[in-house]
């Protein structure tokens, strides 16, 4: 009876294998002559990757798309195109927060981060990487404890970057640091 379980455990170790491979681009290097040049190209394309400069924030730029909404929450997506006329990457989360006061003054909480760093996200010029983005309403929590704010927009952070854009996006804030509005997800592709 073990050697069932055993023989089990096998096949979908070789399953989980193929599915991995599969879902990181890795492809098998065929058999034969040309069997080294196939494994050097993967090799070569796979250290290309890894080289790639990280993008600055010079080289994006930062927009909003709104999704979703219910039950007192709204979604969206902030997007970061690369700009520039290199290939660049992304990894993680960047920075988000409203901000308001006409002047780019921020209305309470950062953005939470939800959810797992990600991978790298490469961009080639013109491409774009997203991250999801959920705003609870302030309207859910009682006005003495929210102190409602009017909101401009969110200041957007790429990811590793000092330097942020700002994004139309008017809406309600909470300035209590408190209350926690947004959360968002890692850049992904």
């Amino acid at each position: 009876m073990w050697h069932r379980t055993f023989w089990s455990l096998v096949a979908l170790c070789g399953v989980l294998l193929v599915a991995s491979f599969h879902e990181h681009g890795v492809q098998a290097a065929p058999a034969g002559p040309d069997a080294g040049t196939a494994a050097s190209s993967i090799a070569a394309s796979s250290s290309e990757t890894s080289s790639v400069a990280e993008c600055g924030a010079a080289d994006l730029h930062a927009s909003f798309r709104a999704r979703d909404a219910g039950a007192g929450h709204r979604f969206g997506v902030s997007r970061l195109r690369n700009t520039s006329d290199r290939t660049c990457v992304v990894q993680g989360w960047g920075g988000l927060s409203y901000v308001g006061g006409g002047d780019g003054t921020q209305v309470g909480a950062a953005a939470d981060r939800d959810g797992a760093p990600g991978r790298r996200v490469v961009l080639e010029p013109g491409d774009r990487a997203v991250s999801a983005v959920s705003e609870t309403a302030a309207a859910n929590y009682p006005r003495a404890r929210c102190r409602p704010a009017p909101v401009d927009g969110f200041r957007v952070f790429a990811p590793d970057s000092t330097r942020s854009e700002l994004v139309a996006h008017r809406t309600t804030g909470c300035r209590n640091p408190s209350v926690h509005l947004l959360s968002h997800r890692a850049y992904r592709g």
